[in-house]
């Protein structure tokens, strides 16, 4: 396992471990490409929908040639002043933060010096950028914002509403995390630890939805076009849930490995060497700060479903092309992320609650409600498309 990357840099080069590496978390290196990811895949949906008329650009008033502007300059200080007086900081004393840099993020320490100067930078790198394109009478111009122009801004709309979301579903995903919140609330919510995937997606749903409704697109088409790019990232990420050994694994596995079983032996039961958590026993020989490993092998979860994912993904895929009913795509893909994770919740560590009599993770009852949102949507679609079609 890499809990961070000086481990990864171990293992390809025999670089020593927990060296300035360290300060990047694969957990958040993996989650950073999921964004990536899922924006790509949005951007070639965009660009399809485009090319066949589905989706079309929209004209806006701009004025170019403007002077600075205070808020703007000093926007761009305050920026420049929160890089400096916490990443200058952070190289400075990665062996404090390493395995915990929100810990550092969200105290009062930082580099007060280096915080100053990159603030005086950037403010006046700012101020010089746009007085060299400014003009001596600014013109208003209309341009053409096409959806695939979007797509940055709605990367960056998810990705900070969905790290958001699942920190706040994280702090009540079982009885024993809400008591921990209610001892520790502000420990809790600004610790690095504890992110629920289902809060994550449905408060950067929510916040995406109320955004593209607002640029004027058509939303159930963008329902479409973000559907494969929501199990694309979410099958990077899970990636990332692997390779760090997060805790997101399954329930011991002593079984012996059947023999339809074609995938390696540690795909079927591991133990998970090095993970970020240092759960389990000490490895005899090891080097460096994350030298534990489970004492029983578990199932590895996070890899059945980044498996699981990359099917649902090709499915949608195929799928994208030949299903003409609007927002069609986005309700199998509800069905089939319900499924998926409802089933391997079975084979997972969770915490339970006890609900109508009965014993559920809260990810056991949310994909439950996302598979019927995804039935009822579709038989909603489909008979509407059946009255307009017998009407025509």
């Amino acid at each position: 396992m890499y809990p961070n990357l000086s481990y990864f840099f171990h293992d390809l080069f025999g670089t020593e471990p927990d060296n300035f590496l360290s300060v990047i978390n694969t957990f958040g290196f993996f989650l950073a490409l999921a964004f990536l990811a899922a924006g790509y895949v949005l951007y070639l949906e965009f660009t399809r929908m485009e090319k066949a008329g589905i989706l079309h650009f929209q004209t806006r008033e701009i004025i170019v040639g403007e002077k600075p502007k205070i808020g703007d300059i000093v926007w761009n200080g305050v920026l420049g002043f929160l890089l400096g007086y916490k990443l200058i900081y952070l190289f400075q004393h990665f062996r404090e933060v390493e395995g915990d840099v929100a810990s550092l993020i969200f105290s009062g320490k930082g580099n007060l010096g280096a915080g100053i100067l990159l603030a005086i930078a950037f403010a006046a790198y700012r101020y010089w950028d746009v007085n060299r394109q400014a003009l001596p009478k600014p013109e208003r111009k209309t341009v053409k914002i096409y959806p695939h122009d979007m797509v940055g801004d709605i990367a960056i709309t998810a990705a900070v509403s969905g790290i958001i979301g699942a920190k706040l579903f994280a702090l009540f995903e079982g009885p024993n995390s809400f008591s921990h919140f209610i001892k520790d609330p502000l420990g809790q919510l600004f610790s690095g630890a504890g992110l629920a995937i289902y809060g994550g997606l449905i408060v950067a749903f929510i916040v995406v939805f109320w955004y593209v409704r607002k640029r004027g697109l058509p939303v159930i088409r963008v329902m479409d076009a973000a559907a494969p790019a929501m199990i694309m990232g979410y099958a990077v990420g899970r990636l990332g849930c692997q390779f760090a050994g997060d805790g997101d694994w399954g329930i011991a596995n002593t079984a012996a490995k059947p023999g339809w079983f074609f995938l390696p032996d540690w795909a079927w039961a591991f133990d998970y060497p090095r993970n970020v958590l240092n759960d389990g026993i000490p490895i005899d020989g090891c080097i460096g700060h994350y030298c534990s490993h489970l004492a029983t092998p578990v199932f590895p979860t996070p890899l059945y479903e980044v498996v699981a994912s990359l099917i649902i993904f090709g499915i949608l895929w195929l799928l994208r092309k030949r299903i003409s009913i609007p927002g069609m795509i986005f309700f199998i893909y509800c069905m089939l992320n319900g499924i998926e994770r409802f089933f391997i919740e079975k084979i997972r560590v969770n915490e339970t609650m006890h609900v109508l009599g009965m014993e559920a993770s809260q990810a056991e009852i949310i994909s439950t409600l996302v598979f019927a949102l995804g039935i009822i949507g579709a038989l909603i679609l489909w008979q509407r498309s059946r009255s307009k079609s017998a009407t025509s």
